[in-house]
C-alpha cells in the first residue's frame, strides 16, 4: 500500500479527494507534482485489475517524464494504465487515432518549425496568385502572413467564420487574408501536415463535430488531470471542457493564478474563474512552501499581495524550512548594467565548485542574459542558456530524421532536401535533387528509393556507407525497423567522425544530439508502455520534443524568467531589477493597475521564488547607455534602498 504519511494534511486531503471535481490552488514549491503522482498512484492501487485508464496533462515533456519517474516508482506494473503527456501530443494522438473523420491520415506530418510553414504558405499563395477568382494585395508574402494566419489558428477559428471576423476587427485586406488562411487550412489537409497551433484547432473541431468520440473518451479515461491548468489557452481549456463533460466529477486540476505569466500565449486569470463556473469546482490549497527559506518567502508574499486579480481567499505563503543565517537575501546596486553582470559573473567564479553548481542567473530578458553569458565566460565559467531547439543541428542527426521521414512520407521534398545537405556535409558527395525527382517520377518510386539509387552510383562512396545504404537500410524501408537502422545510421556516423578528410563542424553537437535521440527514445517507450510505437507515432513526438541538450554539471544556466518557470536552483541571482525591464516597458506604459503590470508582478514572484538557499538581487543606473530607476518591485517587496 502507499505510503502518505509523508505528505501533510493538505496534501493528503488532495490525494484523497472523492468528493467530485477539484481545483487544488498550489503555490511555488509546495510539493504539486507529488500530490499528483501520489494521486494518480493511489487511483491505480486501488483499482488493480480495472480497464480505466487516467489521462494527465501537462505542459512540458520534462514535467510529464518527471512525473512518468515518479508514478512508476510508487507503482510499476500500473504504468501502462496511465497517459501523461502535454495538450500538444494528445491532440496528436486524437488524430492519429480519430483524424480519418477530417480527411487525414494516422501518419500525417507536423511541420516543426516556420521555415516549412512558410513554405506550404508559399505554395498556397502561388495557387491562389493563378486563380483568376481571387485577387490577393502584391505585397502579401509567407512570412509576413504567417503571424495572422498563427493568431486564426491559435484562436481556432472555423475557416467559414474568418472572414465575418476579420472583417468584425476593421483587419485590413480583410477579405484576401480570409482567402489564404482557408486555403492554408485546405493545404495541410491535402499534404497530411499540421503545425502546432492546428494540432490544437483540428482536435477541436474533431471533438465537436463528432460527439460520439468525447464518449468514447470519458469511456476510455475515468480520471482526468491537469497539471499547471493556469497556462491553458482559450482552445486548450474547450478540449478539456469538451472530455470532461458530462460527467467531471472526477476531474481534478492543479493552478496557482500567481504563476501566469504566459498571458501573449492566451493564458488568463479568467480561465479559473470559468473553470469554476463551468464545473463547480470545490477547492483547496496548499500554501506550505518546502523550496524557499523564510525570509523569501517575505518577500515574495508582500509583492505578490499588490496583485488586484488573485483569487478570493487566497492564502499567502508559509515557510517550511527553518530560518537560515547569513545573506540569504542580497540587494546590490551598480552605476552601469556591464558592471552589474561583471560582478555577477566574479561572484559566482569565486564560489566553491559545490555551490557554483547550485547557481543561475535569470532576467526579464535575453539581451541582459547574454550579457551575463558573456561576463560568465570571461571569468572562465561554462554557461548554459534554455532555447528551445526544434531541430537537430548536427549533420548524423539530421539525415537520420530525414530518413525516417522520407520512410514515413513518401514525397516529402522538404526533407529529401535536408538529407542530401546532410550526407553532403558528411560524405562530400553532392546528390543534385533535379535526377532524384525526375527518377521517382519516371518509375514511380519514393522520393528515398530514387535517392539511394542515385547514391549506389557514386564510386567515391565509402565501403562502409555502401553497406549501410545497401543493407543497414533495408529493415527500415522493408518492415519500419527504426530502431536499428539508427543505430547502424549513429555508428556509422561515429566512424566517419574520426577520418581525416571530414569536415569537423557536420559533428558539431553530435555528442549531446546523440544523448538527446536516446533520452526522447527512452521516453517515447516509457510513454506508450506496452505498446508498438509506430514510426509516425515516433515522428511525432520527436517532432513534438525540444531537442536541447541537457545541462552540463559545471555550466551556470542563465534563464529568461519564463524558462525557468517550474524550475529550482540553491543560490539565484536576479538581475535587471529596473523599471522598462522589470517590469516591462509595455507594462509601465499601461499603469500600476493594469493586466500587464500584474503580470510582470507575477514574473517578479515566478523569478524570487525558484531560490532554495540564497537570493541576490542586482539592478543599475544606467542600462545599455539609458538612465533607469530602480523597479517598483523592490520597493513593494519591503527592500528599503
Amino acid at each position: 500500500m502507499i505510503d502518505l504519511s509523508t505528505l501533510n494534511e493538505n496534501q493528503r486531503e488532495a490525494v484523497l479527494w472523492d468528493k467530485g471535481p477539484l481545483l487544488v490552488l498550489a503555490g511555488p514549491g509546495s510539493g504539486k507534482t507529488r500530490v499528483l503522482t501520489y494521486r494518480i498512484a493511489r487511483i491505480l492501487e486501488q483499482s488493480e485489475g480495472q480497464y480505466f485508464r487516467i489521462l494527465a496533462l501537462t505542459f512540458t515533456n520534462k514535467a510529464a517524464a518527471e512525473m512518468r519517474g515518479r508514478v512508476e516508482e510508487l507503482v510499476p506494473r500500473e504504468l501502462g494504465r496511465v497517459r501523461l503527456t502535454t495538450f500538444h501530443s494528445y491532440a496528436a494522438e486524437l488524430l492519429q487515432q480519430h483524424g480519418n473523420h477530417l480527411s487525414f491520415r494516422p501518419d500525417f506530418q507536423i511541420l516543426s518549425n516556420d521555415d516549412d510553414r512558410k513554405a506550404l504558405l508559399d505554395d498556397v499563395l502561388g495557387k491562389l496568385r493563378k486563380d483568376l477568382t481571387y485577387s490577393l494585395p502584391g505585397h502579401f508574402k509567407a512570412p509576413q502572413l504567417l503571424p495572422a494566419v498563427t493568431k486564426l489558428l491559435e484562436r481556432c477559428i472555423p475557416p467559414d467564420q474568418a472572414e465575418g471576423l476579420l472583417q468584425q476587427t476593421n483587419v485590413e485586406n480583410a477579405i484576401p487574408l480570409a482567402h489564404v488562411y482557408t486555403e492554408y487550412r485546405d493545404a495541410l489537409r491535402e499534404t497530411n501536415s499540421l503545425d502546432f497551433p492546428s494540432l490544437i484547432a483540428e482536435s477541436l473541431e474533431l471533438l465537436i463535430k463528432h460527439p460520439f468520440l468525447v464518449k468514447h473518451i470519458r469511456k476510455v479515461y475515468k480520471h482526468i488531470l491537469v497539471d499547471e491548468f493556469q497556462d491553458t489557452n482559450h482552445s486548450q481549456y474547450r478540449i478539456l471542457s469538451l472530455i470532461a463533460q458530462p460527467d467531471p466529477s472526477t476531474l481534478f486540476v492543479v493552478a496557482d493564478d500567481d504563476q501566469i505569466i504566459y498571458q501573449w500565449n492566451g493564458a488568463s486569470p479568467k480561465r479559473i474563474q470559468s473553470l469554476r463556473d463551468d464545473f463547480g469546482v470545490s477547492e483547496l490549497q496548499l500554501p506550505e512552501n518546502y523550496r524557499c527559506p523564510p525570509l523569501v518567502i517575505e518577500l515574495a508574499n508582500s509583492l505578490i499581495e499588490k496583485n488586484l486579480n488573485r483569487s478570493a481567499g487566497k492564502k499567502p505563503l508559509t515557510a517550511v524550512k527553518q530560518g537560515e543565517g547569513g545573506d540569504v537575501v542580497r540587494v546590490y546596486r551598480f552605476k552601469a548594467v556591464d558592471e552589474e553582470a561583471e560582478w555577477i559573473a566574479r561572484d559566482i567564479a569565486k564560489k566553491s565548485p559545490q555551490d557554483r553548481a547550485d547557481c543561475a542567473v535569470l532576467a526579464r530578458t535575453k539581451k541582459l542574459l547574454d550579457l551575463a553569458g558573456h561576463k560568465l565566460e570571461e571569468a572562465g565559467v561554462p554557461v548554459y542558456f534554455a532555447a528551445r531547439k526544434d531541430e537537430f543541428k548536427s549533420a548524423p542527426l539530421r539525415m537520420l530524421h530525414a530518413i525516417l521521414r522520407l520512410v514515413n512520407s513518401k514525397e516529402d521534398k522538404q526533407s529529401l532536401a535536408r538529407l542530401s545537405k546532410a550526407f553532403y556535409e558528411l560524405e562530400g558527395i553532392s546528390i543534385e535533387l533535379s535526377p532524384v525527382l525526375s527518377r521517382a517520377s519516371a518509375d514511380g518510386q519514393d522520393l528515398l528509393r530514387s535517392w539511394l539509387g542515385e547514391v549506389k552510383r557514386r564510386e567515391a562512396l565509402e565501403e562502409k556507407s555502401q553497406d549501410l545504404f545497401e543493407t543497414g537500410i533495408r529493415p527500415l524501408l522493408t518492415s519500419l525497423n527504426y530502431r536499428d537502422f539508427a543505430d547502424k545510421l549513429l555508428k556509422w556516423a561515429e566512424e566517419l567522425q574520426h577520418l581525416a578528410q571530414q569536415d569537423e563542424n557536420a559533428f558539431n553537437e553530435f555528442e549531446e544530439e546523440r544523448e538527446v535521440w536516446k533520452q526522447i527514445l527512452s521516453e517515447i517507450t516509457k510513454k506508450f508502455e506496452g505498446e508498438d510505437i509506430s514510426l509516425h507515432q515516433l515522428l511525432h513526438e520527436l517532432d513534438l520534443t525540444s531537442k536541447t541538450p541537457p545541462k552540463p554539471p559545471e555550466a551556470i544556466p542563465c534563464f529568461t524568467i519564463h524558462a525557468s518557470k517550474g524550475m529550482e536552483f540553491g543560490h539565484v541571482y536576479l538581475m535587471g531589477l529596473v523599471e522598462d525591464q522589470l517590469p516591462s516597458w509595455a507594462a509601465v506604459k499601461k499603469g500600476d493597475n493594469s493586466l500587464e503590470m500584474q503580470e510582470e508582478r507575477r514574473n517578479c514572484f515566478v523569478a524570487i521564488t525558484r531560490a532554495q538557499e540564497s537570493l541576490t538581487l542586482t539592478f543599475s543606473a544606467e542600462v545599455f547607455g539609458w538612465q533607469k530607476q530602480p523597479s517598483r518591485f523592490l520597493a513593494e517587496m519591503g527592500i528599503e534602498l
